[in-house]
């Protein structure tokens, strides 16, 4: 059994309230929960940057739920990544080299995130969901975290399809999490 710390990193805004992160974040910690420890941080009711550090130490993989404001994470999970991440706790310096002295080395993480622009738009108007996501990816690696492979839900205010993005959820994580 592994230990999944599922982080949703949803910021409200007048257009989005978050019920879908929210019950994307609650059916992976429902699903996940039937083989694994899994605790959860919903960064917009607030956190202890200390306490969050526990969580990390204490998990294998990390899951970060969130919906993509112009190709990035929302303000309020970068706030939480500049408050938790830690010299010292995440990361050091080395004589390897820029990027080289994560100290969360042996952990994975896992991109959930929602988006509005259509799936099909992927590879041909816009890049790859992972290039596009490049700077979180970026951040995880500098911390010594390996990726595991992302999920996504598209079109979800033109043409929210909740059901089949639950099931979709559910073949993603049976597959990711079937050898952990």
């Amino acid at each position: 059994m592994a230990n999944i710390l599922i982080i949703n990193g949803h910021q409200k805004t007048p257009f989005a309230s978050g019920r879908l992160n929210r019950t994307l974040a609650s059916e992976m910690k429902k699903f996940l929960s039937q083989n694994h420890y899994v605790k959860m941080t919903t960064v917009e009711k607030g956190y202890d940057p200390q306490k969050e550090q526990k969580k990390f130490m204490w998990a294998d993989t990390i899951i970060f739920q969130f919906p993509v404001y112009w190709f990035g994470a929302p303000a309020i999970l970068k706030q939480y990544m500049q408050d938790v991440y830690a010299y010292g706790i995440f990361y050091q310096t080395s004589n390897g080299g820029y990027g080289q002295g994560g100290l969360l080395k042996g952990k994975t993480y896992m991109l959930s995130t929602t988006w509005n622009a259509p799936k099909e738009a992927f590879g041909k108007f816009l890049p790859t969901i992972d290039e596009a996501l490049v700077a979180m990816h970026q951040a995880q690696s500098f911390v010594g975290m390996t990726a595991l492979p992302s999920f996504s839900c598209h079109n979800v205010i033109k043409n929210p399809q909740v059901d089949r993005y639950l099931s979709d959820l559910k073949k993603h994580l049976k597959h990711t999490f079937k050898s952990q």
